[in-house]
């Protein structure tokens, strides 16, 4: 079973969504009138907080030009579990068309939680307040974000983004000349999904539906007496096309059962 290739990037396009959500935050400096002195964009970066800490403690020359950019904020994933709170069946199974009208078959998606990290370094804690103000407004407590799982058979999901947690941390400890950093670090958890293999549906389309109707609650001893059936309209209709459906009643006298195998009354 495992061997057959396939890879919908599913976990690198919540990662990417993750961090589109950040990519645009912006802080002012004011000066004592109230009047904007400068704005500027806050770099957002893939990366662990520990390689921006090591820069900075690295650098320890002060009078070099640009040593590291503040504000900025660094992301990054920390974990993959799998959550059983939103299991489905395992051998349930739903259909899709792709892009050039063909059924596929999906088994259900298995679900997991992504955990990610934002850090955010600051000189100034107004600036890094700036930051938080901006962000936690919008997860009370998550975020849904809409992500485009498998292309391949147009399955868009929304993927709540849950804030778990946000801590603060001042690393400055040593004479004047050690830099001083602020970092406020905010704990996320996606609640995604991960789909297996999409495959030819070899039963094509339902192009008809038929249902018997009985008398009694006993469907072995009772006979069939009403059938409905309907097909759509007209029959060669495709998922995207324009179509409606033809709806028969029959009744029956005969005291006969529909066989699905032979496909006929008996």
């Amino acid at each position: 079973m495992l061997g057959s290739y396939y890879y919908h990037e599913i976990i690198r396009k919540t990662i990417i969504s993750f961090g589109t959500l950040f990519n645009d935050l912006n802080i002012k400096h004011k000066d004592s009138s109230g009047g904007v002195v400068s704005q500027l964009k806050v770099p957002l970066a893939y990366g662990p907080t520990q390689k921006f800490l090591a820069r900075l403690e690295q650098q320890a020359n002060l009078d070099k030009p640009v040593q590291i950019t503040m504000p900025r904020m660094s992301f990054e994933m920390t974990s993959i579990a799998y959550d059983s709170t939103r299991k489905s069946g395992i051998t349930q199974t739903f259909r899709a068309v792709d892009g050039n009208d063909k059924m596929k078959k999906v088994f259900m998606p298995v679900p997991y939680n992504i955990g990610f990290e934002l850090s955010i370094f600051a000189k100034l804690n107004d600036d890094a307040l700036q930051i938080v103000e901006q962000i936690l407004p919008y997860f009370q407590p998550s975020f849904n974000i809409t992500v485009d799982l498998v292309e391949s058979i147009g399955e868009k999901r929304d993927i709540p983004v849950v804030l778990n947690s946000v801590n603060f941390q001042d690393d400055y400890e040593g004479d004047f000349s050690t830099r001083r950093a602020l970092i406020y670090t905010l704990r996320f958890t996606a609640k995604t999904y991960l789909f297996g293999p999409v495959a030819e549906n070899p039963e094509g389309l339902i192009r008809k539906v038929q249902v018997d109707m009985y008398a009694d609650t006993n469907t072995q001893t009772a006979k069939r007496e009403v059938r409905y059936t309907a097909v759509p309209d007209p029959i060669t209709a495709n998922p995207g096309d324009d179509f409606g459906f033809t709806e028969t009643w029959e009744t029956f006298t005969d005291s006969k059962s529909y066989s699905p195998t032979k496909q006929s009354d008996i």
